[in-house]
């Protein structure tokens, strides 16, 4: 069985940094896109960012881009979300999933078969 399982999350100021990390195990890593998704209360769960196999491309909702950066070390199976300048709007739950497939990155959450448990992300004004 793979699982994720993400850290990092807390409470943080407008303005400040988090870094989450996404800690894989079974299955075959190396070989999944990756993704952070998030969801606020009473919102649909919401594409953050997405990366390929190898890392080599990536892609950002608007809404982040320039904010957070997406990367992977695929020998260590971790995917990380580096998240700076922080907006009370980013507040939400952040979950990290895995398509299996490898074949693109996917703003769906239904393209995504593995997921973690999901980390609090608060920023205060």
């Amino acid at each position: 069985q793979v699982q994720l399982v993400e850290s990092g999350g807390g409470l943080v100021q407008a303005g400040g940094s988090l870094r989450l990390s996404c800690a894989a195990s079974g299955g075959s890593f190396s070989t999944y896109s990756m993704g952070w998704f998030r969801q606020a209360p009473g919102k649909e769960r919401a594409f953050v960012a997405g990366i390929n196999w190898n890392g080599r491309n990536s892609y950002y909702q608007a809404a982040v881009q320039g904010r957070f950066t997406i990367s992977r070390d695929n020998a260590e199976k971790v995917v990380y979300l580096q998240m700076n300048s922080l907006k009370p709007e980013d507040t939400a739950v952040y979950y990290c999933a895995a398509d299996r497939s490898g074949l693109g990155i996917w703003q769906s959450p239904s393209r995504y078969d593995y997921w973690g448990q999901g980390t609090q992300v608060t920023v205060s004004s």
